[in-house]
């Protein structure tokens, strides 16, 4: 695709987190530390549950495909921070930020995709476990999956489609360590109605629409977790499910107060951001490995024919 119509200018302005010298260096080691932290964690979650047969089933290729979306995101976004951190000039090409506004929304449209089929398969698993093999069976849990990474690119798509045949002209400064589509239009001499209402669908029925799933899944599993007679059954159920239910939480309530709110570069928008594009993928497969015994023995048995190999 041609970039013809952005010859004003040739590259935005990144103000990131901070002007003072000395805070971007403490920045800069935080978010390294971060960067290599999620790395680390995500990678090795994929290891993990390719590594060990008892974790081949519908729930854990779900997660294998969340750590893979997590390890794109934060790719994604933390390098250029990095960068931009060390870097005297805070600037980056219309058309790097372009590829950015794509992935981004790539990524996230991808994830919130996987946590509803998450939720669809906890509820599957919880409210219907007898017949659980035939609801979630091997085509179904496929097209979940790669229906979650063909919408992410679709809703992708169609975005950055428009956003490229906007004109972007003197002001070129944005508010932000990253470039976020609501963060574009502000900086553009084009009308941007169009857009605005694409994204409002989008985050319509790709944003609302996946959370209306999770909200009515567990609706259905917590009116059966509480039919349940003994206490034990109740925990018992409920532990299935806390794990995704806290990343859910922490993504889309941290999301939807980022994108709720009107783009200023303030720092609680700023920290809203940080929250769903960098620390989600970083918290994400401690959630999931500190609160699941499965994960814990898969780790410990392939660390196991790890170090037996090497001895």
């Amino acid at each position: 695709m041609a970039l013809r119509n952005h010859s004003t200018i040739t590259e935005f302005i990144l103000l990131g987190l901070s002007v003072d010298s000395h805070i971007q260096v403490l920045l800069f080691v935080l978010f390294l530390g971060i960067y290599l932290l999620t790395i680390l964690g995500n990678l090795l979650m994929l290891l993990v549950i390719k590594a060990d047969s008892h974790l081949h089933t519908p729930m854990y290729f779900f997660l294998s495909h969340l750590s893979l979306t997590d390890f794109c995101f934060s790719t994604a976004i933390v390098p250029r921070l990095l960068e931009n951190l060390l870097s005297q000039r805070k600037t980056i090409s219309v058309e790097g930020c372009l590829a950015q506004v794509f992935f981004l929304f790539d990524f996230g449209g991808t994830e919130v995709c996987l946590l509803s089929a998450m939720a669809y398969d906890r509820y599957a698993a919880i409210c219907h476990p007898l017949l659980y093999g035939q609801v979630m069976n091997n085509q179904l849990y496929m097209q979940l999956v790669w229906g979650s990474w063909s919408l992410g690119f679709l809703d992708a798509l169609i975005n950055i489609t428009l956003l490229m045949n906007l004109d972007f002209c003197e002001a070129h400064t944005i508010p932000h360590y990253s470039c976020e589509l609501p963060s574009l239009f502000p900086l553009s001499c084009s009308d941007v109605s169009t857009n605005l209402t694409v994204l409002l669908c989008s985050t319509l029925l790709h944003g609302f629409g996946t959370f209306f799933l999770i909200f009515f899944s567990y609706a259905r599993i917590v009116s059966t977790i509480l039919s349940i007679s003994s206490s034990l059954g109740r925990s018992k159920a409920f532990s299935t499910c806390s794990s995704h239910l806290a990343a859910v939480s922490f993504f889309y309530g941290s999301a939807f107060l980022r994108h709720l709110m009107p783009t200023s570069g303030s720092p609680l928008e700023l920290i809203f951001s940080i929250q769903y594009s960098v620390i989600t993928p970083l918290v994400n497969p401690f959630i999931y490995s500190l609160k699941n015994k499965e994960i814990k023995n898969a780790l410990r048995r392939t660390l196991g024919k790890f170090l037996q190999q090497y001895r």
